[in-house]
């Protein structure tokens, strides 16, 4: 067998897998578990997105290789959504990339325009695919802290002159995961100025754009004037429309740049299955008032979950989206060991924010993937715990 690459290395240990042992263990004892660890949705997809599948996958036009960059009959539903959604135009031909997925877009990105030595900006916490991505390209990562006190947005002023000489890339992801902070158009606009004085191209994850709360409206960093020259946007239908098993999302936003990410993805994929773009567009331009309710389902979940933990007298912000809500760890204990807590004695399963990177710890994630019910009943169980 040969020895591990490098690369894989680099990578820390994945907390998820220790998490999902820890499960294993507990529910071998009869515990009945309540997990609020994955960002998974639990409500189905709509009916008219599978039925569409349904019928493009009768279609044995549909059984062949699709085109690397998705069909564009997809990549205009696409450029459609963005005009409705944030009046952004874009060319559906040079300005539009199908993904399997925006996890394998914002992974695959740094290997376009990154060199081994070159800097990438990375948010802590955040998604650990940035991280990851950067490694396997062979590059540094820089960790933009993301305190509390500043909303969890990134200091701009406090990365240091040299590691912005050095930077080649951004990824930002607003609304926040895992935190749920949301950013505005003004620190967009901040961030397009820092990267085009430093020529550093911007990756925005905007996966989150469509769960919203209290009339907030998330805004598309390619709203900004001149966002188009330096940045490009990541979005999936995973979390909008409970697609996530479907594996669809589209790169969109400077043309160099999603040419750069198409030719990576020339070499190392053969694209999106067409009867899986077909119920993509059905998702994009059908109704959606499923989507909609789906969304106040959410908001409804948050407000339980809030609601319980201030009964605890525990810390928390209310998100204004996502479907997640980040908290500080009550009663002094690192975030690994309360998390082990509360799958210990009440059962319930909670992310502690170090997994999402060093300026995670002291905070815990909460997923409201699950009924209404078991919610209130987890906040119910950790009225027991004595911190």
């Amino acid at each position: 067998m040969p020895e591990i690459a490098e690369r894989l290395k680099h990578l820390p240990p994945y907390l998820f897998a220790e998490i999902d042992k820890k499960k294993r263990e507990v529910r071998a004892r009869g515990v009945d578990v309540i997990d609020l660890g994955i960002g998974d949705p639990d409500l189905p997809t709509p009916p008219h997105i599978i039925h569409a599948l349904q019928k493009a996958a009768e279609d044995p036009a549909n059984h062949r290789y699709p085109s690397y960059e998705g069909m564009l009959a997809y990549r205009q539903a696409v450029a459609d959504w963005y005009a409705k959604r944030f009046n952004v135009r874009l060319d559906p031909e040079e300005e539009v990339l199908t993904l399997i997925g925006s996890k394998e877009g914002t992974a695959h990105i740094p290997l376009a325009f990154v060199n081994p030595g070159d800097v990438v900006l990375v948010p802590d916490p955040g998604y650990p695919v940035y991280a990851a991505g950067t490694w396997f390209a062979g590059g540094d990562v820089h960790w933009m802290p993301l305190r509390r006190e500043n909303g969890f947005l990134p200091d701009l002023d406090a990365i240091p002159a040299e590691v912005a000489r050095r930077a080649k890339l951004m990824y930002l992801n607003y609304p926040n995961n895992p935190t749920a902070a949301v950013a505005t158009r003004d620190f967009f606009a901040r961030v397009v100025a820092f990267a085009r004085r430093h020529g550093i191209l911007v990756c925005h994850d905007l996966m989150y754009s469509e769960l919203k709360f209290d009339g907030f409206e998330p805004p598309s960093l390619l709203e900004v004037e001149g966002a188009r020259e330096v940045g490009v946007e990541f979005h999936s239908l995973s979390k909008t429309y409970s697609m996530t098993g479907w594996r669809l999302g589209f790169c969109v936003g400077n043309r160099a740049a999603v040419a750069g990410l198409g030719a990576v993805k020339t070499n190392v994929d053969s694209g999106v299955f067409q009867a899986v773009q077909i119920a993509g567009i059905a998702a994009l331009t059908g109704p959606q008032d499923l989507a909609e309710r789906y969304r106040r389902t959410y908001e409804a979940r948050r407000n339980i979950v809030v609601a319980g933990l201030k009964q605890l007298g525990w810390e928390v912000d209310v998100p204004k989206g996502t479907f997640f809500v980040w908290a500080p760890v009550p009663g002094g204990l690192d975030s690994r060991s309360f998390a082990t807590r509360l799958m210990e004695e009440a059962g319930v399963v909670v992310t502690p924010g170090v997994g999402f990177g060093p300026s995670g710890e002291g905070f815990y994630r909460i997923a409201l993937t699950v009924e209404q019910a078991r919610l209130a009943e987890a906040m119910e169980r950790l009225k027991r715990l004595t911190l």
